[in-house]
Formats: C-alpha cells, sequence, structure tokens
C-alpha cells in the first residue's frame, strides 16, 4: 500500500533509539523526508546514518533537549515546514507517591506533557494552511490502566491525552488529525531497563526477569520494535485522515477492558 507520505517533512522527536527510531524508519521508508531528535550527539549521528543507509532516504538530526524550550525553538526552526509530529519522551522511572515530591510532579509534566504540547503549537498553523497534518503522541498503556509504580509517567502522558483530545474537533475540518500510541512492553531499552530493575528487587537473573515480564503480555512475547513503527506510519498516512482522537494500544491483547 502506498502511504501517501512521498515528501512529506517528519519531526520524529526522542528518536536515537527504541520506539522513536522505529517510527522515524518507517516514515522514511515510506518516503517521508525524517528529521530524528536526541540529547547524544554521537548516537544521534549514528542513528542518522543507519536510517539514511536502510532506506536510501534524505535524513536530518538535530540534537535538542526537549524540556529546554530554546532548544525546542531551534529543533522546530532547524526542522522547517513540519507535516508530521511524532512527540516521544523519555518517561520517569517507577517510584512510590509518597517519595513524590513536588519537584517531581513538575519534572514529569515538563517531561511527557509541556513539550508535547509546545511542539503541537509550533507544528500546528502550518498544517492547518496546508491541509494536511499527522500528530501521534507516543504514550503509554498506563494512559488507561494506571498503575501506582509508574503514577508519574500515568499522570503526565494522561494530560497530555486529554489535551489533544479536546483539541481534535478544532483542528479535523483542516484534515489534521491527533491520535497517541500507547505501547506496553515492547523490546527495547526500556524494558532491558525494567528488566534489570526487576533483577535488583527480586534476586534474579536477567532471563528469568525477561521471561516472567513476556509471560505477563497476552501474546507471550515482546513487542517488535518495527511493528510499532509501521502503526506509527499508517497513523501519518493519507488513508488515515478519518482515524483522530484516538488512543490506540499496542499490547499484545493484553488490555482486558473494552474502551
Amino acid at each position: 500500500m502506498d502511504l501517501g507520505l512521498e515528501g512529506r517533512r517528519a519531526l520524529v522527536c526522542a528518536s536515537s533509539q527504541g520506539l522513536g527510531w522505529a517510527c522515524a524508519f518507517a516514515l522514511s521508508r515510506e518516503g517521508a523526508v525524517v528529521t530524528i531528535n536526541g540529547r547524544d550527539a554521537a548516537k544521534l549521528k549514528a542513528a542518522r546514518a543507519a536510517i539514511a543507509a536502510a532506506t536510501g532516504r534524505e535524513v536530518s538530526a538535530v540534537v535538542a533537549d526537549l524540556g529546554v524550550p530554546a532548544d525546542r525553538a531551534r529543533l522546530l526552526a532547524e526542522t522547517g515546514e513540519v507535516d508530521i509530529l511524532v512527540n516521544n519522551n523519555a518517561g520517569p522511572p517507577p517510584g512510590a507517591f509518597q517519595a513524590w515530591d513536588e519537584d517531581a510532579w513538575l519534572g514529569a509534566v515538563n517531561a511527557n506533557m509541556i513539550p508535547a504540547l509546545m511542539l503541537i503549537r509550533g507544528v500546528l498553523p502550518g498544517m492547518r494552511a496546508r491541509k494536511f497534518g499527522r500528530i501521534v503522541n507516543i504514550t503509554s498503556a498506563m494512559v488507561k490502566t494506571p498503575l501506582g509504580p509508574m503514577g508519574l509517567s500515568t499522570a503526565a502522558r494522561a494530560g497530555l491525552t486529554a489535551a489533544c483530545k479536546a483539541l481534535v474537533p478544532e483542528v479535523a475540518p483542516d484534515n489534521v488529525t491527533l491520535n497517541s500510541l500507547l505501547p506496553e512492553r515492547f523490546d527495547t531499552e526500556r524494558q532491558q531497563q525494567m528488566a534489570r530493575l526487576s533483577m535488583a528487587m527480586k534476586g534474579i537473573t536477567y532471563e528469568e526477569a525477561r521471561a516472567e515480564i513476556a509471560a505477563s503480555i497476552a501474546a507471550k512475547r515482546f513487542g517488535r520494535p518495527e511493528e510499532f513503527g509501521d502503526a506509527c506510519a499508517y497513523l501519518c498516512s493519507a488513508q488515515a485522515g478519518f482515524i483522530s482522537g484516538q488512543q490506540i494500544q499496542l499490547d499484545g491483547g493484553s488490555y482486558r477492558g473494552l474502551i
């Protein structure tokens, strides 16, 4: 299927590795002109080279910290017109409610809510004027199934979700969509980190920790990053113009609810 992305300009945030990288790769493969982003210059350079070599497409890279307003402004300026925005950023570590002071809550909001909203605010006028825009927020399954240890992430990402849902009716007539992808248990660096945390907490081996996590998934396996990237590419496609305001779970069938 031709997704109609040839020549579309895409900005994929926090994309030097993991699910962000997978989204950037899929969009580049489908013909988009992709800008990737990260804070580590060396890692970002390697990611850019890998995507460009694999897809044969133009790929740019901008080193920027999404939590710094001046960096966000520079990121938008260097990217130019944006037809596709994929918001992504690392989430806060697990913890306990009583351990989170006001600074912890503000830190979560300033990492996983405010940067995405400000980037959306920056690209919306151009998208609406050109009558094409695709915005995808990479959030978390915890938006629908909150768990105590992930409270910081859940709260900030749920706030982003609500703000974007409220915006949908305003921009839908201009062929601009806003959707969220809610991943759970994809085989990325994040899951490796979670396995090591489980090792330390439970006194088990890395392999045992990985097996325990996989067993908690209905599909009995980790998700593959490329599966996530392909889902993102479709949501950004010309064909997906009638899909907006949705929270799409990619979790191997683990979510037990109806909505």
